[in-house]
């Protein structure tokens, strides 16, 4: 799951770099809050997981709830132009 996390971070910022910073893509996501942080509570996950196996499962639960809430960002401002 951490590797999957990274690796969208990385196509993600590799996808905005080849169209430039003022790209659409760029434009749409923002922050990208759920992006990013993903990989951080997989990491988080982790180590909770050498402390209580159910603290990560809970953190990892957490992760794919967020996953689970659409991001209207992209879909909205597409349905606009």
């Amino acid at each position: 799951m951490l590797a999957a996390g990274v690796a969208y971070v990385i196509l993600q910022n590799a996808i905005i770099r080849s169209q430039g910073e003022q790209s659409r893509l760029r434009a749409l996501l923002g922050r990208d809050l759920k992006g990013k942080l993903s990989p951080v509570l997989y990491l988080l996950g982790i180590a909770a997981a050498f402390v209580h196996t159910a603290l990560s499962q809970g953190i990892y639960a957490i992760v794919a709830a967020m996953w689970l809430i659409p991001d209207r960002r992209i879909e909205g401002r597409l349905a606009e132009n």
